[in-house]
């Protein structure tokens, strides 16, 4: 939601009252928010750290939830580093959605949204999907994160006409209670399957000679993004210092809130258990939380942290780890993009040199270079974006800039 962002100073300036009101945010040279850039940019990094594991580790594959009885403990911890992207990322996407809506109409705010969603869709379809498997014409197709934030655009895109506080607690409604419906599970032949792998079960279909795997159930993530959209006064009406406590607040809640919940065991995800003599295997029992669709215990300390982050980077406006983390943040679609094309050449790059080691892939020996590679190439993924970023605000005559 780079582009959803990018008008947010003015607004912010003019929706903030009072003689005594600190401002309600700081804002780079382009008019976009520091803090969410920042926090965006720290969750992308994230996820780069998860698809090296995904290009170099593959013949290592990790179940969802994590099975904490068999996976390697360094593999489970690298895995659940990156649970906080989709979450941040979605919710963060309903917030610059609800600022870019105080300088434009809910009309234009909500036409926006929707193209944004369809020419993700699209982008899905076509670059993204090439970058997994380098294969044309396409023998499988894969619907993941994009593909699930352009559905909850479309959807925000609908919703927003709604008042604030039904949106609110629609997004209650479902992050909270979408697991009661955990229980229905339909077989492959059933007329609604692929409707319902769309909604909140991931499945697998056959489309014009495709494999097409659904992922991203769609419907924990329009409660995300509708969260994310009911936060917005907090950052036209709220001084600065009351929107970093109620920021905190709310993490530390939503983090206690997860592990009374998961103590008790009863809702809200898998079961955790005890391995007898191993409390480590324990511990990664209670952590491993179920990604596709989020369950509560997944989107509970998830969102929780990321909250607590984005009152963190609020205090950190200016400093150097902030500006540069904002400027991965400003320009997230050039950045996704940019980094999957670059693993998919370094993948194919190195099976043509070194050949296949692990069956028909090649992989690291050791999870240790997974994390080599990502310290390697922060830097080289900075300039080219920061470069992007610049294009973007030196030439605003060529309109498809922003939807990337």
């Amino acid at each position: 939601m780079a582009s959803l962002a990018g008008e947010t100073t003015a607004a912010v300036s003019a929706t903030t009252r009072g003689p005594a009101a600190a401002p309600a945010a700081t804002a780079t040279a382009t008019g976009r928010l520091m803090s969410i850039d920042a926090l965006r940019g720290l969750v992308m990094l994230l996820m780069l750290l998860d698809h090296l594991r995904e290009t170099w580790v593959l013949y290592m594959p990790v179940s969802d939830p994590v099975d904490a009885r068999t996976v390697m403990p360094a593999l489970f911890f690298t895995r659940i580093t990156s649970t906080l992207c989709a979450p941040v990322f979605v919710a963060l996407t309903g917030l610059s959605a609800y600022l870019y809506g105080q300088k434009h109409t809910r009309a234009e705010t909500s036409a926006f949204l929707l193209k944004r969603g369809l020419f993700l869709i699209v982008l899905e379809l076509t670059f993204v999907n090439l970058s997994w498997r380098a294969e044309l014409p396409f023998q499988f197709v894969f619907l993941q994160v994009i593909w699930a934030i352009a559905l909850c655009m479309i959807a925000l895109a609908a919703l927003l006409h709604l008042p604030r506080r039904a949106i609110l607690m629609l997004g209650l409604a479902i992050v909270g209670a979408h697991n009661l419906l955990d229980g229905i599970v339909l077989p492959p032949d059933h007329p609604l399957y692929v409707l319902w792998g769309v909604v909140h079960e991931r499945s697998v279909t056959q489309f014009l000679g495709m494999t097409v795997k659904i992922n991203y159930p769609v419907l924990p993530w329009i409660g995300v993004i509708c969260l994310g959209w009911s936060i917005g006064p907090w950052f036209t009406t709220l001084a600065a210092n009351e929107r970093r406590r109620r920021l905190t607040i709310l993490g530390i809640a939503m983090v206690v809130g997860f592990t009374l919940l998961r103590l008790l065991n009863i809702y809200g995800d898998t079961p955790w258990f005890v391995v007898p003599g191993d409390r480590l295997r324990t511990l990664m029992s209670f952590l491993a939380l179920t990604k596709y669709p989020p369950s509560l215990l997944f989107l509970l300390p998830t969102l929780g942290i990321g909250a607590i982050l984005l009152g963190v980077f609020e205090r950190l406006e200016g400093r150097r780890v902030s500006r540069w983390l904002s400027v991965l943040g400003g320009a997230p679609m050039f950045f996704y993009l940019f980094h999957l094309y670059l693993l998919r050449i370094l993948y194919l790059a190195a099976l043509a040199i070194f050949g296949p080691n692990h069956g028909a892939i090649f992989g690291f020996d050791s999870l240790a270079w997974v994390w080599v590679c990502f310290a390697a190439l922060i830097v080289p993924l900075y300039f080219p974006t920061r470069w992007f970023s610049a294009l973007k605000r030196r030439r605003k005559d060529i309109w498809w800039l922003k939807y990337l």
